[in-house]
């Protein structure tokens, strides 16, 4: 039977800081130019790069945000709840799993500059997914969310920011 721990060791993963594990898969070899990127970035960007991310059971990724936008995949384990907080003030929960009848999707997009987090939903003993980021992920470019900061932004949100912030 497949477990957390099988995949974590496994893949060699490591932890993450917002909370879960991961393990970089891919990282393209040919960079974007800085100068060919939005303001927003410091420097030069890999074209891609993805990870394998596990979150298991009473464990959360804290809210965070990066400059780029996210792809995340299913692969297996249970349904993942992703939350992100939309720059308009509003949140979307995205049901990550494979209960297509039940509302959950197989892949979803985190926009660039919006906060996000996720848990295992209610009953789920872990979650393994995908992250895709175009352009590349760089640690220069992540932000974990401190809570007091982001209930001023989302004060409508407090409660589920509270619960799912690490700072």
């Amino acid at each position: 039977m497949l477990t957390a721990e099988t995949l974590v060791n496994y893949f060699n993963m490591l932890p993450h800081p917002e909370g879960g594990y991961y393990k970089e898969t891919y990282r393209s070899d040919e960079l974007i130019a800085h100068n060919a990127l939005p303001e927003r970035f410091s420097g030069d960007r890999n074209f891609s790069t993805a990870i394998y991310f596990l979150l298991e059971k009473g464990n959360f990724s804290g809210f965070h945000k990066i400059q780029s936008d996210e792809c995340w995949h299913f692969y297996a384990g249970q349904t993942l709840f992703v939350y992100v907080l939309h720059n308009n003030g509003s949140l979307e929960k995205i049901k990550l799993g494979n209960h297509l009848l039940d509302g959950e999707v197989f892949q979803a997009v985190v926009p660039a500059g919006c906060w996000f987090a996720s848990e295992p939903a209610p009953n789920s003993e872990f979650s393994f997914v995908g992250c895709t980021v175009t352009p590349g992920f760089d640690f220069v470019d992540f932000e974990l969310a401190k809570a007091d900061e982001l209930v001023k932004e989302f004060p409508k949100h407090e409660a589920l920011i509270k619960r799912l912030c690490r700072l």
